[in-house]
């Protein structure tokens, strides 16, 4: 039986969303291989606890204003969670505006932790259940890039990112 990180992978390959492994050492250099400037983010705290997932060291303008958030190309969020057989993220809203990070951009950058990935939906329900029914708050469950057929021929882009990458951070070296 595959594992979730497997399955999540290959999830994503069938949305065309591009990945990168990494480990919290290297992610610093990972983050700057896919951003393409100008890229603006929102502070990784609130998904993660490790201070080496941060956006200080990359190319990235935290906490943007609104006129650097429309001249950005690159979105950078933390996911608090994936779900392995859809290729779906978690996206946890922040006071600082993660959504319009994520979806007003043309490439977006969600970081992931291996750990935080689970197998099915019902899984991802019931952590996200127990993590707002403790916390409060809320998410915005986002799978690949936006796309509509709305008006006929599939156009990518029309509501959010045209494009998506998953950092995927794992354990150890």
């Amino acid at each position: 039986m595959a594992s979730a990180l497997s399955t999540f992978e290959s999830s994503l390959d069938e949305l065309g969303v591009s990945v990168t492994n990494t480990t919290a050492e290297a992610f610093g250099d990972r983050l700057d291989d896919v951003i393409v400037e100008a890229a603006v983010g929102v502070s990784l705290d609130r998904a993660f606890d490790e201070p080496d997932l941060s956006l200080d060291a990359a190319a990235v303008e935290v906490d943007p204003t609104p006129a650097s958030l429309r001249a950005a190309t690159t979105g950078v969020t933390g996911a608090s969670l994936g779900v392995a057989d859809y290729g779906s993220l978690a996206l946890t809203l922040t006071d600082r505006a993660s959504e319009l990070v994520s979806l007003f951009v043309e490439r977006h950058v969600a970081v992931v932790r291996a750990a935080d990935i689970v197998a099915d939906m019902d899984a991802a329900v019931e952590d996200l259940h127990e993590t707002f029914n403790d916390e409060g708050g809320s998410a915005i469950l986002a799978t690949g890039p936006s796309a509509t057929a709305d008006m006929g021929a599939l156009v990518k882009g029309a509501h959010g990112p045209k494009d998506v990458h998953v950092i995927v951070v794992e354990e150890g070296p």
